[in-house]
């Protein structure tokens, strides 16, 4: 399973955020610089996080984004399975395939998916930005400005 740039982005977003300084807020210029991502195709993540009610969007001047809650209250696998947006790994329809309702492999691939994300509900974006992780993005912090 390859997770999409969208997904990508969005985790290293919610990354970046967990070490931001209590109260801090972060531009997504910022975040584009940090990570060399275009500005607008990071915008669209961040807005779909925010709709998610997973960041908080301060307005005027001094303003930018922030979790809106603690690291530990994101959920790895919840967070991935939105933003992948996908409802299955493969469409049995699109093309039509032949072996269609008489096939095993896309109940295993779902079943094999449910698992993926049970393994990472486990884990929560603390435990994705703890030590060495956490240390390297402190580092990135402060190197903006």
């Amino acid at each position: 399973m390859q997770l999409t740039r969208f997904t990508d982005l969005g985790l290293r977003v919610l990354m970046y955020l967990c070490q931001a300084e209590s109260g801090q807020t972060v531009t997504i210029a910022e975040i584009a610089e940090r990570f060399d991502v275009a500005h607008n195709h990071l915008a669209k993540v961040v807005q779909f996080m925010g709709q998610q009610g997973w960041l908080v969007n301060v307005r005027g001047k001094g303003g930018g984004i922030h979790l809106a809650h603690p690291a530990d209250h994101y959920r790895l696998g919840q967070v991935i399975r939105l933003l992948e947006r996908t409802d299955e790994l493969i469409d049995c329809a699109q093309p039509p395939c032949v072996l269609r309702g008489q096939c095993a492999l896309k109940g295993l691939l779902s079943r094999g998916e449910d698992a993926f994300y049970a393994a990472l509900d486990q884990h929560t974006l603390a435990d994705a930005t703890a030590g060495k992780t956490g240390t390297a993005l402190i580092k990135l912090h402060r190197s903006h400005g």
